[in-house]
């Protein structure tokens, strides 16, 4: 008869979270229901956020970028000792995977809620992790993982192994310092950018190679370890659907994971999480190819972005299931005790601009307003500020259902009536993902995106009703040097108001005209729409038109209207009353402008060279990522308006070239 090992408890009552935003809060309201006091970070840029004030308390840690705050290890110590706190929560991202972190929070006599440092350690480093998974038995994406990172080696090791190959950063996660390289020709830039984006983030710019497995499936199991040397998994996720690498949907269970194969591949992450004594959440990353067989990527030795759905399906509290077992209590359930329920599908809303590959965007949210009925983890309201310092994903809207299907419906609904005014959002692509054949069939892998992005990024055809007589109408209607508008008849009809709007880049002239028995016609060109106002209240306009009836969202801050209506977010400027434009088309006076908020991190080129439209100029960085801005036109480099490691704004020049015609 085997005897229970002892309890070694570790108890704490006060838990310093270093993290922010929806992350932060996700973990006070599972530690406040758990009776611990919450300590909150925060850095200059995050200084009157939500989960500062949702917190006991809150200590600042530094400057706006990540380096001087979140990732700062002495600046967090310090904050926990300053609060009182005796447990770290590291989150997920940051220091979650730092065994520096981790080691550093036992040396200061703090309880690290999250596996030994020597854990995190085995699994940090890429190459060190595939020789564990190896001796342990787990199938590995063949490559190169050796000590010789010069850039002869490398490119000698890439074209051994055969492009296509991945070139990833041993430290890395969430997409960053990787890169998918097609040919030999573009493996030294992408080598580059991989190892800046990797020192950048993680601090080590050592690369490893893989060979590109084509259109896989990317499937991740969730593992539970406690310190008594129990292991279970909680299913897995499927996390297909990505941009640059990085998930953009994620869901609960796998469309192509079977019931046999759910517990080949739970056993093998069991089976590896017990060969390195693992305890707390940890998920092992697997890609599944279209023969069923797969192979070990990584080991995220945290919680994930994407935990929701696991909790959806399986019942769990899994921060509860973090908490429990750092305070030494056993696993509270064997695998059998794990039961699975319907379908969860979960997306990220980024606040970046697709039909700009992806580029993110920072302002001020002038409206926000979530689904109710879906969980929707965020920590945002009306007149946030979007910070260029940090990832650009703001939210996580998660639907559950019996099915797949009714989760899939219920996510579309709800993406419908996410306000999210004043920043560009990925939110209709989300919809257009969530909608196509194939992500309904079950379909996707990681190429989903690549082979349908012209069908993904194509714009919503206009309704009956177009959307810009809906917005002529609210400008109109809405102007504050006019009457107010009244429901009901006038005693007399006005005269026409001719009305010059933009609406998504599009500059027309629409006329506005108040009838006698209160209807508004808008014209545009030789179309006409006649609107019936039926509510006008601050942030709602309901009307009927062509026999319809609709209620949209707008917001209206002077010449700025956001308008939300079936699903489509519209930005409209009134020009009315603005002098003509006469600036160049963007970039066609060879004057390259920064995309974004950002540092620069590379120039490419120098004054004098000869540039094609379209080559690389120079790199920027932005929420943790790497954007390469390209030469607009052909001609000469004229001057270089920045310098490496200058922090930009959005807009500002950083590159002259003069056209060739120019230079005869």
């Amino acid at each position: 008869m085997s005897v229970a090992p002892a309890l070694q408890l570790t108890p704490f009552s006060s838990i310093l979270i270093a993290n922010r935003g929806e992350i932060a809060l996700r973990i006070m309201r599972t530690a406040r229901k758990l009776g611990y006091a919450v300590v909150a970070v925060y850095s200059d840029a995050d200084a009157d956020a939500l989960h500062v004030r949702a917190a006991d308390a809150a200590v600042r840690i530094g400057g706006a970028l990540p380096q001087q705050s979140y990732l700062n290890i002495e600046a967090i110590i310090a904050a926990a000792k300053q609060s009182g706190a005796d447990a770290v929560h590291p989150g997920y991202g940051f220091l979650a995977e730092n065994q520096d972190f981790a080691a550093a929070c036992r040396d200061a006599g703090l309880l690290f809620i999250g596996p030994s440092a020597a854990s995190i350690a085995a699994m940090a480093n890429k190459a060190g992790a595939k020789a564990i998974m190896r001796k342990a038995g787990v199938p590995c994406v063949p490559g190169y993982q050796g000590a010789d990172q010069s850039d002869e080696a490398m490119a000698r090791e890439a074209a051994s192994i055969g492009f296509p190959v991945m070139i990833k950063a041993v430290a890395g996660g969430g997409g960053r310092g990787m890169r998918l390289v097609e040919d030999a020709a573009a493996f030294a830039e992408a080598l580059r950018g991989a190892r800046s984006e990797a020192q950048g983030g993680f601090g080590d710019p050592t690369v490893i190679l893989e060979r590109a497995i084509v259109n896989p499936r990317h499937i991740e199991i969730q593992v539970f370890g406690d310190r008594y040397g129990h292991a279970v998994h909680l299913g897995e996720r499927d996390c297909s659907v990505q941009r640059r690498h990085q998930k953009l949907i994620e869901e609960a269970p796998s469309p192509a994971v079977s019931q046999a194969l759910r517990e080949e591949m739970g056993t093998v992450a069991v089976n590896a999480a017990k060969a390195i004594g693992y305890e707390g959440a940890g998920t092992l990353e697997f890609l599944l190819d279209g023969d069923g067989r797969f192979y070990f990527m990584e080991m995220n030795t945290r919680l994930q972005v994407e935990h929701p759905v696991t909790e959806a399906i399986t019942g769990l509290d899994l921060v509860e299931l973090q908490l429990r077992i750092a305070a030494g209590e056993p696993l509270p359930l064997q695998q059998d005790d794990v039961q699975f329920r319907g379908h969860a599908i979960e997306v990220r809303l980024c606040s970046e601009d697709p039909a700009q590959d992806f580029m993110p965007q920072s302002g001020r949210l002038a409206l926000w307003q979530m689904p109710g009925e879906l969980r929707v983890e965020h920590a945002l309201q009306s007149g946030s500020a979007i910070s260029p310092y940090y990832d650009s994903m703001i939210a996580k809207i998660v639907a559950h259902g019996d099915s797949r299907d009714e989760a899939r419906r219920k996510l579309l609904h709800g993406l419908a009536r996410t306000v999210a005014f004043g920043v560009s959002t990925n939110c209709s692509f989300l919809a257009a993902c969530l909608r196509h054949p194939s992500f309904a069939a079950g379909a996707a892998t990681t190429g989903f995106i690549a082979q349908h992005r012209d069908a993904l990024l194509a714009p919503e055809p206009d309704h009956d009703v177009p959307a810009a007589a809906v917005a002529a109408l609210l400008l109109y209607v809405t102007d504050r040097h006019a009457p107010r508008w009244r429901k009901g008849r006038s005693l007399a009809a006005t005269f026409p108001c001719p009305l010059r709007i933009e609406i998504d880049g599009i500059t027309l002239e629409p006329e506005v005209t108040r009838e006698r028995d209160g209807c508004t016609i808008v014209r545009i060109g030789g179309n006409a729409v006649r609107f019936a106002l039926d509510e006008l209240s601050g942030d709602t306009l309901r009307f009927r038109a062509d026999g319809m009836s609709e209620s949209i969202v707008y917001h209206r801050d002077g010449d700025a209207l956001f308008v939300l209506r079936q699903g489509v977010t519209s930005a409209v400027r009134d020009l009315t009353r603005a002098a003509p434009a006469r600036a160049a088309a963007a970039g066609g006076d060879g004057r390259l402008r920064a995309a974004m908020n950002g540092r620069v991190v590379a120039v490419l080129v120098k004054p004098g060279d000869q540039v094609e439209a379209g080559q690389p100029v120079l790199t920027l960085e932005a929420m943790k990522m790497e954007h390469v801005h390209a030469a607009p036109i052909s001609g000469i480099v004229s001057a270089i308006d920045v310098e490496e490691g200058e922090q930009v704004t959005t807009g500002r020049i950083v590159a002259e070239i003069e056209a060739m015609s120019q230079q005869a």
